[in-house]
């Protein structure tokens, strides 16, 4: 008697759990092992990334000299490349490609989108590679551009930073410097600086040119090949004009603004102690003034009472 009930208890309890084997069969892979492989694919990939990828790019960019904001950029693009490379691999592996080709849509829209909605942005980004792979500028130069002056301390893809003399910082966008004439008085190895030297009318020509060639050859930051030149330039009201050039070797290290402060005061002083005269403006009143005196006549009027 038990026996036949526990029989017939237990038929229906076996058709169940063979009904519910399959289903789970089918839950485990259909999801549990593609999600055990996304993570293995995607942790062992992005692990080589990290140790191979990465490091190869480093090493790639420090063989070819590339200053440390080139280093940097390029070591943050590599681990965004690295991430991507790792997800699309996990997809593969787990057999998702319906959803790359899915996430590949939905991210061309949003590309699409985000560009017309941001062009200014996508335009700095776009110069901020060209400057990057021009090189109109490293790290540290001197640099002018639109009344903007100062030293160079970083270069990212959408700004630069510009630190003035008054130790003031300036966000420039890229677009500016790529697309605006820029000065970079130390791009190369040497640089040429000129001032006009003003004599007076009745002054040696000849005795003033060699005290300023004298004082450009005591300056140890000025250089002798290419030498000194003079030319007399202007006859002006008050002084006849005599341009020097004169070259500064290494003006990336050197502070050219104070050779060329200390050379004019040199010869300045120089000048002065050999009396040539360095006139200045300025204006006689030739004439006289006159002035007239009128007295003013006072009437009285009597009325009669």
């Amino acid at each position: 008697m038990w026996l036949k009930v526990i029989a017939l208890t237990t038929i229906p309890l076996q058709g169940q759990a063979d009904q519910v084997l399959p289903e789970t069969q089918q839950l485990v892979s259909e999801y549990a092992i593609p999600t055990v492989l996304f993570i293995g694919a995607f942790i062992v990939a992005w692990l080589l990334g990290k140790t191979i990828l990465i490091p190869f790019i480093k090493r790639l960019l420090d063989r070819q000299g590339h200053d440390p904001s080139v280093k940097s950029l390029a070591e943050s693009l590599t681990g965004v490349v690295n991430l991507i490379l790792a997800f699309a691999i996990a997809f593969t592996i787990a057999g998702f490609g319906n959803v790359i080709a899915a996430f590949g849509v939905f991210a061309g829209a949003i590309a699409l989108a985000v560009g017309f909605a941001s062009q200014d942005l996508l335009s700095n980004f776009v110069a901020g590679i060209f400057i990057l792979k021009d090189e109109p500028f490293d790290v540290g130069d001197w640099i002018e551009v639109n009344g903007i002056v100062g030293i160079v301390e970083d270069i990212d893809l959408r700004v630069s930073r510009i630190r003035t003399f008054d130790n003031e910082r300036i966000t420039v966008p890229n677009s500016e410097l790529a697309n605006n004439a820029l000065k970079n008085p130390v791009a190369f190895n040497k640089l040429r600086q000129q001032f006009v030297f003003g004599i007076g009318y009745d002054d040696d020509i000849d005795h003033a040119k060699k005290v300023i060639l004298d004082e450009a050859d005591k300056n140890p930051d000025i250089m002798d090949d290419p030498e000194t030149s003079i030319r007399v330039t202007e006859l002006a009201d008050f002084y006849v004009g005599l341009q020097t050039r004169f070259w500064i070797a290494n003006p990336s290290r050197a502070n050219f603004t104070k050779v060329r402060s200390d050379f004019v005061q040199a010869v300045k002083e120089r000048c002065d102690a050999e009396s040539i005269e360095m006139p200045y403006p300025y204006r006689e009143l030739v004439g006289g003034i006159d002035v007239t005196n009128h007295q003013s006549e006072q009437v009285v009027t009597s009325s009669d009472d």
